[in-house]
């Protein structure tokens, strides 16, 4: 899978909803290996995408194509400082339930200083944080620039969200959180997308 992260600081958050609502009206049908995307503007106005393809390849032909060439000069033009990307191809998928149906997502970025290690971690007693979380409905996580990362976590709702960060979490579950912020280069920047905007082929 590959996966490209995009984000910028938007001008009008409903303009650009309507882009995107555009894109998967006009685009879509014709983005041949794309997979999905999830997007959404936070309360301050910063825009951040993850658009899933089944290859780099898939993507760069998308990118490539001159009516995506023509929307994205309009939907850039939203973004008030430009947009950053970061291009990757070391996806982590953890999938407990249907993440379109998600009423609320929290995109994390940071960096951590041994990736490797972080994948396992992230690999371990899912059936248990499944249980003490069930609702999380899943989570997608693009690794690049070693160590840099971006991760979206799927919530039935923000409410239930909440509550569940109040939990006490069992000793080896507080084990496997304890271990990833150690290997973390400092507090991740968070974009809570209140009104996600998801979509995938129809």
């Amino acid at each position: 899978m590959f996966v490209q992260v995009i984000q910028g600081q938007v001008t009008d958050t409903e303009q650009a909803h309507a882009a995107m609502d555009r894109w998967m009206e006009e685009l879509a049908p014709e983005a041949s290996g794309w997979l999905g995307t999830t997007a959404g503007v936070t309360a301050d106005g910063r825009f951040i995408a993850l658009a899933r393809f089944d290859s780099a390849d898939a993507a760069r032909r998308n990118s490539d194509s001159p009516a995506q060439d023509k929307w994205w000069h309009e939907f850039s033009s939203l973004l008030s400082s430009g947009a950053t990307f970061h291009d990757t191809e070391d996806v982590v998928l953890d999938l407990q339930g249907n993440p379109d149906s998600a009423g609320f997502v929290q995109v994390m970025q940071g960096a951590g200083s041994n990736p490797e290690r972080a994948r396992e971690v992230m690999g371990q007693h899912r059936d248990e944080w499944a249980a003490f979380r069930p609702e999380i409905l899943g989570s997608e996580v693009a690794m690049y620039d070693e160590g840099d990362y971006t991760m979206a976590m799927y919530f039935t709702t923000e409410a239930e969200a909440r509550e569940g960060e109040q939990k006490e979490v069992p000793p080896e579950l507080q084990a496997d959180m304890d271990e990833m912020n150690a290997l973390a280069g400092g507090p991740p920047e968070f974009y809570d997308l209140k009104q996600p905007w998801l979509y995938s082929p129809s």
